[in-house]
């Protein structure tokens, strides 16, 4: 039973819909008042996010066409956890890898976020990449359509700031390194 007044009791829980990459949930849960209800919410794996630094200190974006926004998204590499992978940072390197065909020299983590939890149990774990190098091609799956190229920190924030860049994942990651790491965008 939860502890805190203000938790709800999950009385059942069921998946309603499930496809590649996540699944819908509905679980009837019981409010603190006593009243019954239903409660849906999006459940995936965890995702990690890679702001990489090129050793001129560029950063390696893509651009993505996003189908559920009907447009192209310019933002950082993003991906879901898998089951082989064996942490998340092998996970981080392997995104990077797969989307952008870069390898990184060191990875660091920069902050561990819940991106939605209003709707979904998402988790994302945003890493800093330094010393990132072409090595390979890109390796997508096949419903990504991804273009690779680099830019300066500022124009990246300047990017969010105008709005060009929507992707709430790249303004988190983007933002937090600014507000708390090394601030300049210098790497």
């Amino acid at each position: 039973m939860p502890t805190d007044p203000l938790a709800w009791e999950t009385r059942e829980r069921r998946v309603a819909y499930s496809c590649p990459g996540f699944d819908v949930v509905n679980e009837s849960v019981r409010y603190p008042d006593g009243a019954d209800g239903e409660f849906d919410y999006l459940s995936e794996p965890a995702s990690v996010c890679i702001l990489p630094f090129t050793p001129d200190g560029d950063v390696v974006c893509i651009d993505e066409w996003r189908q559920a926004v009907s447009r192209i998204s310019h933002g950082l590499p993003v991906g879901g956890t898998e089951p082989d992978d064996d942490d998340l940072e092998a996970a981080a390197r392997r995104e990077l890898a797969e989307e952008t065909g870069h390898e990184a020299e060191t990875l660091e983590p920069l902050v561990t976020v819940e991106p939605a939890n209003g709707i979904a149990d998402a988790v994302l774990h945003v890493f800093v990449a330094h010393g990132c190098r072409p090595t390979a091609d890109q390796r997508l799956d096949h419903n990504e359509s991804i273009r690779v190229r680099t830019r300066s920190f500022a124009a990246l924030t300047d990017a969010v700031a105008n709005g060009e860049i929507r992707d709430g994942r790249t303004v988190l990651a983007l933002s937090y390194y600014r507000l708390f790491d090394d601030g300049d965008g210098t790497a």
